[in-house]
């Protein structure tokens, strides 16, 4: 098992962040994952860097942590040979410690370019394409592509590792968990689902199970849940909400009902930590080896200290 620590884009500037990376480092953290937004998902959270030049100097800053994109869309705002670029100079930046997380994206992130935001079903299709493309292109070479949604033409990377990165297909189906066997080297989730986990393995996938488990840490529930509530309150929405509002205008418009009861429910408050290390087993029961933990509480300094000196110990001993 390894335990990641969540980096916000969307909350926190851009050196804030590569200062929060070291910390997770020097924490015990395994491996920190970093989420790739053009938007935020509510004014609130107040930021959106360029997520690889924040892993690049991430990737300078530290020796041990392993960083992995939380996750990227290659099919929309991003070109596939852009993002198998990317990841490739990060792979070589970081000495092989990059894990490129992928998606089908939101809307709030890809409409941005004017293009259009087409249903999941296509999309998926998309990513498949996109994920043949990268592989195509990490292979060396010139190479061309003619896909029906997208294409390559006459493409080479001249910047290669050795080996290339690890992809992680996000899923929250059996067809997208079809693409991460298929086309990935692990599965990506946001919730502790054994199903998801099942349909991966049953379609032969055999790499790593990444998932998401939000947190928020402060001295009572309450606190935690209140910090939570101001940010994160998007996150109860589902992925169908989440997926689709193209504004944090409209996830604000859409969130007015939430309250710190549903934070309570959906989200591990407060600072016992018996009570994260039963959210972590939840994961881990249900096949995930991979799980980040997401700190929404109000003081995130607070909470890799509390990582380091009591949950870490406790997650060790349980594994």
């Amino acid at each position: 098992m390894q335990i990641g620590f969540k980096l916000a884009a969307e909350a926190f500037d851009p050196n804030t962040l590569v200062r929060q990376a070291v910390r997770a480092e020097t924490a015990g953290f395994d491996f920190v994952e970093c989420s790739d937004h053009f938007h935020p998902w509510l004014d609130e959270q107040g930021h959106s860097p360029f997520v690889w030049t924040v892993l690049g100097a991430i990737a300078a800053r530290t020796d041990r942590i392993g960083l992995a994109t939380g996750v990227t869309c290659p099919i929309i705002r991003y070109h596939p040979a852009v993002i198998a670029q990317a990841a490739a100079t990060t792979a070589l930046l970081s000495g092989d410690r990059f894990t490129l997380g992928i998606g089908s994206g939101e809307r709030l992130n890809e409409h941005v370019t004017g293009a259009e935001f087409p249903p999941v079903r296509v999309r998926q299709r998309m990513l498949r394409e996109a994920l043949e493309i990268i592989r195509l292109l990490w292979r060396g070479g010139y190479r061309s592509y003619d896909g029906r949604y997208l294409s390559v033409s006459d493409a080479r990377i001249f910047d290669l590792p050795a080996t290339p990165p690890p992809i992680a297909v996000a899923a929250g189906g059996s067809s997208a968990a079809g693409i991460a066997a298929e086309l990935g080297d692990g599965l990506f989730a946001t919730a502790p689902d054994a199903d998801l986990v099942q349909a991966y393995q049953d379609a032969g996938g055999q790499g790593p199970r990444y998932a998401e488990l939000s947190v928020a840490f402060a001295d009572t529930d309450r606190a935690g849940a209140e910090a939570a509530l101001r940010t994160n309150r998007w996150a109860v929405g589902g992925w169908k909400v989440m997926s689709e509002l193209p504004n944090p205008a409209n996830f604000a418009a859409a969130t007015t009902t939430v309250r710190v009861e549903d934070m309570l429910e959906n989200f591990v408050c407060g600072n016992d930590p018996k009570r994260y290390v039963e959210a972590v087993r939840e994961y881990t029961d249900a096949g995930y080896d991979r799980v980040v933990l997401m700190n929404a509480g109000p003081d995130p300094d607070a909470f890799l200290e509390f990582y380091s000196s009591e949950l870490a110990p406790l997650l060790r001993e349980a594994a």
